[in-house]
């Protein structure tokens, strides 16, 4: 056990959030600040170029590659779990689309009891972070760390789905995160100049040479250090043995949707019979610590395509590979500069709803499989559109397999355990049918290819999703924000009960929103950092 001199901070997790945290806190030069990485620092080529996150998608040098429980309603399948175990977490291996949800989720948070979580209280952490590239207004912000932009290159596929879109009766949106959020338009993303602009590229790019950062990798946090009701700092392991740091003012846990809940079960704050079942010595009984969690599912349909305009075309072809290859390199565009999802539809699936419940992902590839055995492409032409249920009922549990820090957690989603959940996605199966059926995608299509045009009754649709329906890769709240009996934080996020501890990561969202949650995890990571220098400075 080595003993390493004490932080004013310390940051678990150079995750999404946590590397706004460090880079926030760290920006004024008054505080000392150790920000912890299980992972390496991101040198592998391939985090970089956006198309790349193939390659990252099922690498266990960058990549968790957790595992859920099998599925009872997936006919009991699993659902891969793909997590950043690198700088810049999940965001150097996402897809990088930048969206924000629904103005109303955040609403929400606050009426349930999360003060200062409304979305005029979050938009300026939105802004704060962001460098937009169509410029400031309203709803954007200029001068961030985040760079946010249109995409350099787009297939003519691209175009024609969202005319489809269009024909389809969808209103086209310009910005999804702007004025409202219904319609179908093409979305942005965390690329500046065709290079993936991670959380790490935002807020640690900037804070290279602050003496008051310290940022450590391959050092795995095992346990928060509590006495007397405070966290006085982190165990961490690292290559060379295992090693405590203190802080002087707090730790902010920020190791994700899996990881944050993993260490404070380790640390003896969660459910009490469960940390007692792994000879754990119980600090706090906090049973929902590890609960709650949920996430975004989504399924597809798919295409065989009668022109080669789609990815699938740069598997089949070495001359379109070199092709890209060059285009990337002497002109940062082409297909390698992209990610291969350009447009999207937020929609209702009942007219009577306040807000989008689907959201409609239209790609310029398609797939036979995804699993942690990586993506496997369809051996021709394809494409596919893909319904994501953004209002899942299911919920789900994070809890420890066992009491070694290094093992995967158990994860469970209870996916689809509501027949309004199996609806929406049958809705949004039909509306991706009738998009495909328009005039502007005629001339792309030859045939259905999954689930195929005979699958048309609730029925078989039903046993399709249950056979191809997967996790949309979005889980949120197993530390979950609130005042309820088991909320794990408060609007301060506070892990009630404990001085000195905070938590900043998707896991803190008291319920999920409308979109993609890479962009809202840097705002809670903005915003924490806020609120832990107006504690410091009071």
């Amino acid at each position: 056990m080595q003993d390493e001199a004490s932080y004013d901070f310390i940051v678990t997790g150079a995750g999404s959030a946590g590397c706004a945290v460090a880079g926030r806190l760290s920006e004024e030069g008054r505080f000392s600040v150790l920000l912890l990485e299980a992972g390496p620092r991101d040198t592998y080529p391939w985090i970089h170029v956006p198309l790349g996150y193939h390659k990252t998608f099922n690498n266990p040098k960058v990549n968790w590659m957790f595992d859920s429980e099998p599925e009872s309603e997936l006919n009991n399948r699993v659902m891969y779990q793909p997590r950043g175990k690198v700088l810049g977490g999940t965001s150097s291996i996402n897809g990088m689309v930048y969206m924000r949800g629904n103005a109303a989720d955040y609403d929400e948070w606050r009426q349930r009891g999360c003060e200062g979580w409304d979305y005029q209280s979050v938009l300026p952490y939105f802004k704060r972070a962001e460098d937009q590239e169509r410029g400031a207004d309203e709803f954007h912000g200029t001068g961030g760390p985040l760079k946010v932009q249109d995409h350099r290159w787009q297939p003519t596929l691209a175009r024609a789905m969202h005319d489809a879109a269009v024909q389809a009766g969808i209103p086209a949106n310009p910005d999804f995160n702007g004025a409202t959020q219904d319609g179908v338009g093409f979305y942005q993303t965390t690329i500046n100049r065709a290079r993936r602009w991670s959380s790490a590229r935002a807020y640690l790019g900037a804070a290279k040479g602050r003496r008051n950062l310290t940022v450590a990798t391959f050092a795995h946090a095992t346990k928060v250090l509590i006495e007397n009701g405070r966290a006085t700092g982190i165990e961490y392991r690292t290559p060379n043995g295992i090693v405590r740091a203190r802080a002087k003012r707090e730790v902010i846990v920020s190791g994700g949707v899996y990881g944050s809940p993993q260490l404070l079960m380790l640390s003896g704050l969660g459910p009490a019979d469960h940390l007692k079942q792994h000879g754990i010595e119980v600090v706090r009984d906090m049973p929902g610590v590890g609960s709650h969690l949920h996430d975004h599912f989504n399924t597809y349909i798919a295409y065989r395509c009668s022109q080669p305009v789609t990815m699938n075309d740069l598997t089949l072809s070495l001359p379109r590979r070199l092709m890209a290859a060059a285009q990337y390199a002497f002109g940062r565009t082409g297909p390698l500069a992209s990610m291969g999802l350009f447009v999207g539809a937020l929609v209702r699936s009942d007219k009577r709803l306040e807000r989008p419940d689907l959201q409609i992902n239209m790609f310029a590839w398609a797939i036979k499989d995804r699993n942690k055995n990586g993506i496997v492409p369809q051996p021709f032409s394809a494409f596919g559109l893909s319904p994501v249920h953004l209002t899942p009922s299911g919920r789900g549990t994070v809890r420890l397999k066992s009491a070694d820090p290094l093992a995967a957690p158990e994860i469970r989603f209870n996916f689809l355990k509501n027949a309004a959940d199996f609806d929406a996605l049958l809705h949004g199966m039909r509306i991706c049918r009738e998009i495909a059926s328009q005039p502007a995608l005629k001339p792309f299509i030859v045939e259905e290819i999954l689930p195929g045009a005979g699958v048309t009754s609730d029925a078989d649709l039903k046993a399709d999703i249950r056979a191809r329906g997967v996790s949309n890769l979005h889980p949120v709240g197993t530390c979950r924000m609130g005042r309820e009996v088991d909320a794990v934080v408060d609007p301060q996020l506070r892990v009630h009960g404990l001085a000195g501890l905070r938590v900043a990561d998707a896991s803190i969202m008291p319920s999920i929103v409308a979109g993609n949650t890479n962009a809202p995890a840097i705002m809670i990571g903005e915003k924490c950092a806020d609120m832990v220098r107006t504690a410091a400075t009071a």
